[in-house]
């Protein structure tokens, strides 16, 4: 199997999994040295240096807003050796009730079969309007 064959597979049985709600796939195939970029101005929208980063400022805020399990599917997949694009939706309600039916498209730059670099465009007035803000980085 090509590199491209290899990536693509990591990704759709990562996103196979969000679609359950299940994100523990997601977490597995990120390097330990992930860096993540969420594009905008919202107080999401910044950078994510490392895993235990991602994992602390991520998973936990984002799933305090949703009533029920944070559900991503992805449509479209393009990979050309390490580079991928998915192209996903988010099909979650807030806790107030609201539904966060955001889109997006995510760059996944591979190093060594695990995901070293994700950049995350999305509709960052939805994030803006219906997430809690996080708070500021220190």
């Amino acid at each position: 199997m090509d590199t491209a064959a290899k990536n693509r597979a990591v990704l759709q049985h990562a996103f196979a999994e969000t679609a359950k709600g299940n994100g523990r796939p997601f977490v597995e195939m990120m390097a330990d040295d992930v860096v993540w970029t969420i594009i905008g101005t919202t107080s999401w929208s910044r950078r994510y240096s490392g895993k235990q980063a991602v994992i602390r400022d991520l998973p936990g805020p984002l799933a305090a807003n949703f009533d029920g399990p944070n559900i991503v599917t992805a449509e479209r997949f393009i990979v050309e050796g390490d580079l991928a694009v998915v192209e996903g939706r988010n099909h979650s309600t807030t806790r107030r009730g609201e539904a966060y039916a955001n889109r997006y498209s995510w760059t996944f730059r591979f190093h060594t079969g695990k995901v070293a670099e994700i950049t995350e465009y999305t509709d960052t007035d939805l994030i803006a309007r219906v997430l809690d803000p996080l708070p500021a980085q220190s």
